[in-house]
């Protein structure tokens, strides 16, 4: 008995799904193709299947045909129907709808069993794709000797077919050889070989080149046999019956000692493999610009397998180069210089203008070690070029000639077409007052505040901005609302603001004019589809996107310029720099060098074009890894890991960057971010212009892909950073507090949405209350800096260390020093924290409840030890409607309204393609006139955001510097099982006054229950223990009910309230640290108060002129 049982049976018409005896959806076997087939009808829809064997689920297959394996997924448009078909003997189930039905058909399959020849519909040729490669394969031995032809006929029938050309394929048979049928469904090419199945696969590149005497093989050499290199110049390699044919050979020999240390650390993946020496007589520069392969023979010198060559390796090891690349502008002519060592010749042309077709003239380039490199008259600066480079690709197996532009370009053409030579120290190019800006102070990592910012979503809708320089670089130079707003917050004490990509990206139209909008959207009703479907219908040709798809990493993007046809992005960049800089506020690179957006030969590739194979990370059989979301680069690869590095000097030194946020930083080593930090660290004012101490590195620390738990090199991940001061996102304190995760959890509620103490009702596990202790004891370690090795007793009454307490498997705390760790609740991706809230929050919670629960959210980031990060538009309600992932959702759902008369809420409900299976959920909740904030609610966030920044900044006890200065200063009450849920106390105590000269004392109860609590603190029953003094004027009325008597704390529900203790009333603090603290006199480097540096000042005058907001 064979089954498919799975989601496809209740359409089937048995009673439930994943039923392996039930009758309905068994297959019937057919003798005449000794096959297993059913045909069923299918409704349009998303399924799952496996097969069982004999009713019950002891033998089933599934994926591959492996045993026990993975769910078969089935995707149906519209209704149809469906065939299965399984084969026993190899346990492959096929369906003709992932599936290709592919027959042998010819003059010999009445010999095979079939009722006559040239039968497409008999099955006893059937074709099979067992390991899912799109190359459907038959082999046998049984055809008699004679001459045959033959074609592969596609599902069961003549309507489509493959052959020599159109032609049948001929071939002869011997008696009792086998012979091997291949039909590729990819290219349609099909294959007919007698000399049985062929040996070796010159389509993939499983051998590694890995430094210049040795290739890696993982394969098992047979005993007594041999292995050769196999060079074709001409890309001519073929593969036959006797092994690789080519233009000369190499004897490979193998070592038994195996690769060099040097080697395997570079690539530990490849330790259990076979290593081959290749002959110091070899001549390397000549043998990395032909098409390459190994072959391995047995003892008698047949062949047994051969493979392609990845190079890499051997690339670093050989032609690494330490020098300047790109155009560079000299006093009396531009020298070009290119890496590209596999490359046969260069040439660079030269272009008058940007968008001239033709070149004006060219100059041969020339080679040595690896770099080609050229010179021009001086005239040709501020002119474009292009390379053109004869190369070998990987991707097509052919010598290519391909016209690129420079992955070192400086400037370039309108949509990246050209690059443009220039110097960017030209005066010309800075805007005045450049050479002298000056940095906004900064002491200590720890005082840094992040604001995540989109460069369009900042004034594209922005009415105060010149409409020529809404969206882009210019607009944060002129006096518009978002410019008067980010003055606000950096008089309130924000420091940095985090831009999305503004490096040159690969999806917006540089041209404005051809640039695509909607129509007024404003006419739909909050619930519409309608929105979404407009948005949709241009995505990919508006001039919106979030830009995480490099295209050159060095140059500013042209569609933020007023003219991206060459150099005003420069000067419009350094504009924006030095904007935030005077009103107080440093500037946060978020840069892309993990992935590219193209590589082989597809339009937009670059750096595949000209070194084919090297700069992107490939799998075990050469194909390019895409694990990041597009093609990952390999900066574990010496001149990758150059490019990273040169171009963030530029950023760092050209550019006046003070900060990098890098994306996808688990997929890069930890050696590369330790590299980039010492290249920063270096960078001097005298030398450079720039102080590089004060530069600041994060990224995304996350654990996954090809390189998951160090397997290709130690990440840059997570657990990984401890103990380097480069920051990582803290998961931690967003699943916490939100609830759920991204990936799951869509209703979960969390420390700071209501779980338990005003639950939703959707808790799906077995102790709601237990959940919410676990979860706060999470949030406290992050209020701890997220340290490792911060002990605190958890909700089981147990003592336990940040590293002890778990968190999805991992440890919750990971950090080693409180900088490392980024502190957020909301970024670009996934819902906004107010979305977040919509969906999470009790349905009975009014309007004003849930903005308290926005304000509660980010005060748990405001307050931890560490970095805070804040998502643009958080302090101000900002929604996206819902949306989960609005990286090409269009200005409509992520445009910021500096105005505050709109927020986004309810623009209808976002792009179906990541949204659509929550429709049903979202649309009631945006058709809610109830819960649908008003300009007021935006009004009092803000206020409350801007008094959270100066809390934060008036004392170092929320900025400490160390491990130490937390373990010393932050310990918290209300622990244990018996703690009040919902309430965290959190005590920072400075009685020496290491870091707060004038508080000795702060007590920050954060109350994200619905009711209001009361706390004791016994230490302070004798102590004058106050509301900080500006949550005294605060414009939250509710905390003038925050009460503090004789050691008993009041806390409104969904509030943070901070009370703090003046050291001069302090008498809990013995008398001979009172004393010590007089002998040290007045610290000049204690920055005890914090608050807004002179910059801040000048800009909240400024914006106390321009804009005032009073609330009552």
């Amino acid at each position: 008995m064979v089954n498919i049982p799975g989601t496809i049976q209740t359409a089937i018409g048995c009673g439930d799904n994943w039923q392996p005896d039930c009758a309905a959806s068994q297959l019937t076997y057919d003798a005449d193709d000794d096959l297993w087939q059913g045909t069923f009808t299918l409704p349009a829809g998303d399924y799952e299947y496996k097969v069982a064997i004999n009713g019950g689920w002891d033998e089933n297959y599934g994926a591959n045909a492996d045993a026990g394996g993975g769910n078969i997924p089935l995707s149906i448009a519209a209704e149809q129907s469906v065939k299965f078909i399984y084969d026993h003997e190899t346990n492959w189930i096929a369906d003709n709808v992932r599936h290709t039905i592919v027959t042998a058909a010819g003059d010999f399959q009445s010999a095979l069993g079939c009722p006559d020849n040239w039968q497409p519909q008999c099955l006893q040729t059937l074709l099979q794709d067992v390991d899912g490669d799109g190359i459907y394969t038959f082999i046998t031995d049984a055809i008699p000797a004679g001459d045959y032809q033959m074609k592969a006929a596609l599902n069961e029938g003549w309507d489509e077919s493959y052959g020599d050309n159109g032609n049948n394929i001929a071939f002869t048979a011997e008696a009792g050889k086998e012979i091997y049928f291949a039909f590729d469904s990819n290219t349609k090419k099909v294959v007919v070989s007698t000399d049985g199945v062929p040996r070796g696969d010159l389509t993939t590149d499983k051998a590694h080149w890995v430094d210049a005497s040795t290739i890696l093989w993982p394969i098992t050499m047979p005993e007594g046999g041999s292995a050769k290199l196999v060079v074709s110049d001409s890309a001519a390699l073929t593969l036959g019956p006797d092994g690789v044919s080519g233009d000369s050979e190499i004897a490979l020999t193998v070592s038994a000692n195996g690769a060099s240390e040097e080697a395997l650390a570079k690539f530990p993946h490849l330790t259990n493999s076979t290593a081959l020496t290749v002959p110091e007589t070899a001549d390397l520069s000549a043998l990395v610009k032909g098409q390459l392969a190994v072959a391995i023979f047995d003892a008698e010198g047949a062949i047994v397998d051969a493979t392609g060559i990845q190079m890499p390796g051997l690339l670093d090891d050989a032609f690494a180069y330490e020098g300047t690349l790109g155009a560079t502008v000299g006093e009396n002519a531009v020298e070009f210089a290119l890496w590209a060592p596999t490359a046969k010749s260069v040439k660079v042309h030269l272009f008058d203008s940007g968008d001239q077709y033709a070149p004006s003239t060219n100059v041969e380039m020339v080679e040595s070690n690896g770099v080609w490199t050229a010179s021009a008259s001086i005239d040709w600066d501020r002119k474009f070029y292009m390379y053109e480079v004869e190369v070998y690709s990987y991707a097509t197996r052919k010598i290519e000639n391909n016209w690129v532009s420079d992955p070192y370009s400086l400037s370039l053409s309108t949509n990246s077409y050209k690059s443009q030579i220039v110097n960017l120290n030209d005066d010309d190019l800075k805007p005045e007052g450049w050479d002298s800006v000056m940095k906004p102070s900064l002491d200590a990592a720890e005082d840094i505040s992040i604001y995540e910012l989109h460069v369009r979503d900042f004034s594209i809708a922005d009415d105060m901005v010149s409409e020529e320089a809404r969206g882009t670089f210019a607009a944060f130079a002129e006096d518009g609302r978002g410019s008067l707003h980010l003055a606000e917050l950096a008089a309130a004490g924000l420091t940095h603001v985090h831009l999305l990509p503004a490096f040159d990206f690969a999806t917006v139209n540089e041209d404005r004019s051809a640039q695509k909008t909607t129509e007024d959207l404003s006419v739909y009703a909050a619930d519409s589809s309608e929105q979404q479907a407009a948005v949709n219908a241009i995505r990919d040709e508006d001039g919106f996107n979030w830009g995480y798809d490099p295209l050159h990493f060095t140059v500013p993007e042209g569609s933020y310029s007023t003219d991206p046809n060459g150099v005003q992005r420069i000067i419009e960049f350094r504009e924006m720099v030095q904007s935030l800089s005077d009103v107080g506020l440093r500037v946060v690179m978020d840069v892309v060098y993990n992935h590219t957006s193209s590589f082989a030969q597809y339009d937009k590739s670059i750096l595949d074009k000209i070194v084919p194979g090297y700069y992107h990370r490939r799998n075990g059989e050469g194909f390019v890894e895409m694990s990041s979301c597009c093609a990952n680069t390999a900066s574990e690869h010496t001149m990758m890991e150059k490019l990273m590095r040169d171009s963030m000097k530029v950023w760092a030194t050209a550019y006046k960057v003070d900060g990098f946020r890098f994306d996808l930083m688990g997929h890069h080593t930890k050696q590369n971010i330790l590299n980039v930090a010492s290249d920063m660290e270096a960078l001097t004012t005298e030398a450079d212009g720039v102080d590089g101490s004060s530069i600041y590195l994060y990224g995304e620390g996350w654990n996954f892909g090809e390189v998951v738990d160090d397997a290709r090199f130690v990440q840059a991940r997570q657990g990984n950073m401890a103990g380097t001061g480069v920051g990582t996102f803290n998961d931690r304190i967003r699943d916490s507090a939100r609830g759920g995760n991204p990936f799951g959890g869509f209703e979960e509620q969390g420390f700071s949405t209501g779980l338990f103490t005003d639950s939703n009702g959707k808790f799906g596990g077995d102790d709601e209350r237990a959940t919410l202790l676990t979860l706060a004891d999470k949030v406290r370690i992050t209020l701890a800096g997220n340290l490792a090795g911060y002990e605190l007793e958890t909700s089981d009454g147990t003592i336990m260390t940040g590293a002890q307490l778990e968190y999805n498997g991992q440890a919750t705390g990971y950090t080693a020093d409180p900088q490392e760790s980024i502190n957020y609740v909301a970024a670009h991706d996934n819902e906004t924290l107010f979305d977040g809230i919509q969906i999470k929050a009790n349905s009975s919670t009014s309007l004003a409840d849930r903005v308290r629960l926005q304000n509660f959210s980010t005060s748990l980031v405001m307050f931890a030890q560490g970095v805070p990060f804040i998502h643009a538009g958080q302090e101000i309600l900002r929604s996206k409607s819902m949306d989960r992932d609005s990286y090409n959702s269009g200005d409509w759902f992520n445009a910021i309204d500096y105005s505050l008369a709109t927020d986004n809420w309810a623009a209808g409900l976002p792009i179906a393609d990541k949204n659509e299976d929550k429709w049903d959920l979202m649309a009631p909740l945006l058709a809610n006139p109830d819960i649908a904030p008003q300009q007021s609610d935006r009004e009092f966030a803000l206020a409350v955001f801007k008094e959270q920044l100066q809390i934060r900044g008036s004392s170092k006890l929320f900025r400490l510097p160390t491990k130490e200065a937390i373990d010393s200063v932050v310990s918290f009450a209300n622990t244990g099982p018996e703690q009040t849920p919902g309430l965290i106390a959190m005590h920072l105590n400075d009685p020496a006054g290491d870091f707060d000269e004038e508080t000795s004392q702060i007590l920050v109860l954060f109350n994200g229950g619905a009711e209001t609590q009361e706390f004791t603190l016994d230490s302070a029953v004798e102590l004058p223990f106050a509301l900080h003094e500006v949550q005294q004027e605060s414009a939250d009325e509710a905390l003038a009910d925050a009460t503090v008597e004789a050691g008993v704390f009041t806390v409104p529900a969904r509030t943070t309230a901070v009370f703090t203790l003046a050291r001069e009333d302090d008498s809990s603090i013995p008398e001979d640290e009172e004393e010590l603290e007089d002998d040290q006199g007045e610290d000049e480097d204690n920055d005890s108060s914090g608050g807004a540096t002179g910059f801040a000042l000048l800009a909240l005058l400024a914006a106390a002129l321009l804009r005032r907001r009073r609330f009552f």
